[in-house]
């Protein structure tokens, strides 16, 4: 096998390919190319230094299928190596004819933690870990991770974890960890999608429009800058290993977001003690209402349980109620948003860790920004807030609580009756 290798790459990410630092923190926007330019190198890497293996890390590892995976086996394609590896899928893994693979994992829970402990390689050791969507998983999932690689490698060989992402807040513990201390053995990378030379036309002038219509989203997709923590809508909330049974908990509700070109979100939640638990998301884009449903049942939602869905779209309501699940809309009114997440700060909110897009949106849900004063106004950015819209649906019970809304309306109806 040949050991010089040339592919066309974008200059600024040269010192990530020369780089031997244990820990590579690359921040970077949306089309960027960070995670294009991660996976032909390690594609390159583990076809030219015999003895290394990777591990491909999401929080959630069925995500794996079409991220890490389909990025690396793309790699393997484009560059016409595909004779030199072989895919399978079950379980989902890369082969090289040298003897390297590369395997793929999840962080959800204590199970998926454990599995990865008991990793071995038919052929040398575990030397490199790819962690896509870092900031989806927990300071102590990164630990579990970090503790793997260790022991001694033959000369040549070095343990290296690197981390994509986008810099979804300025709380995050990526930014402490490895951005706010200087660290011998870290190398910290930024990159936007003006320093992508393969990024097309459109997407360009689409990432332009939106420093016009959304300065704030702006600033993290855009301009790979960590998210402010000023007009944050919601700080009280926390990821915590909950249950998901059913039985405990006083009572179970779910919200949904339609969507379709955006995500389609469904939040499962527990109400006990005053509290609300995420405890399980559907979010899915370009699916239809028909295929939703089909996830719903695989996934196994319960059908009893109350469904508060976007009352615009009284269709798929009634497409989900013939497909037995209790759905119905939420009342809307000039007020209702805010009047939903007046029920959400009253209560502290608890989120799987499993529930990694809701993990994304909460960090960075905000208030718009008034560009002439400077001023937080109390208006939500409408951007990347699906499953937000369902979290806020899914306290409609919370927010009128049961019995109320159905003697309200009949009041409301008794005055007009009588011309009031």
């Amino acid at each position: 096998m040949a050991k010089t290798i040339r592919i066309q790459s974008n200059p600024i990410f040269k010192p990530v390919h020369q780089s031997k630092h244990r820990y590579v923190a690359m921040l970077g926007s949306a089309g960027s190319g960070k995670s294009y330019d991660t996976a032909q190198q390690y594609i390159l890497r583990l076809m030219q230094d015999k003895g290394r293996n990777l591990l491909a890390v999401r929080k959630a590892e069925v995500t794996n299928r079409d991220s890490t995976f389909a990025e690396l086996y793309g790699a393997i394609n484009r560059s016409g190596f595909a004779p030199y590896w072989q895919a399978t899928v079950s379980p989902l893994m890369l082969r090289c004819v040298n003897g390297n693979s590369i395997l793929f994992r999840g962080m959800n829970d204590e199970r998926q933690r454990e599995k990865l402990k008991s990793i071995s390689f038919a052929h040398g050791k575990l030397t490199d870990v790819w962690i896509e969507e870092a900031t989806e998983i927990t300071q102590p999932d990164f630990e579990v991770i970090d503790d793997r690689l260790r022991g001694d490698l033959p000369a040549g060989l070095f343990y290296q974890i690197k981390m994509t992402f986008n810099p979804v807040s300025k709380a995050h513990w990526i930014k402490r960890v490895f951005f706010d201390y200087p660290d011998p053995n870290v190398l910290t990378h930024k990159s936007t999608y003006r320093d992508n030379r393969f990024i097309d036309k459109a997407y360009y002038q689409r990432m332009e429009r939106r420093r016009i219509v959304d300065p704030d989203g702006y600033q993290v997709y855009g301009l790979g800058e960590w998210g402010e923590v000023g007009g944050l809508i919601l700080s009280n909330w926390q990821v915590e290993e909950i249950s998901q049974e059913r039985d405990h908990f006083d009572s179970l509700t779910y919200g949904q977001d339609f969507g379709f070109n955006h995500a389609n979100a469904i939040l499962e939640l527990g109400h006990k003690d005053g509290e609300i638990n995420v405890l399980r998301e559907i979010y899915e884009i370009e699916k239809t209402t028909t295929e939703l449903i089909a996830i719903a049942n695989r996934r196994g939602l319960y059908r009893s349980v109350p469904m508060w869905c976007d009352s615009a779209e009284p269709d798929r309501i009634k497409m989900w109620k013939q497909a037995g699940y209790s759905a119905r809309p939420v009342k809307k009114y000039p007020g209702s948003v805010s009047a939903q997440i007046d029920v959400l700060r009253q209560h502290r909110i608890r989120i799987h860790p499993s529930c990694v897009n809701t993990l994304k949106e909460i960090g960075q849900w905000k208030y718009r920004r008034d560009e002439r004063t400077g001023l937080y106004l109390e208006e939500p950015v409408e951007y990347m807030d699906d499953a937000m819209a369902a979290l806020r649906y899914g306290v409609e019970p919370l927010r009128r609580p049961k019995g109320k809304p159905a003697d309200i309306d009949q009041q409301v109806s008794a005055l007009r009756r009588f011309g009031l």
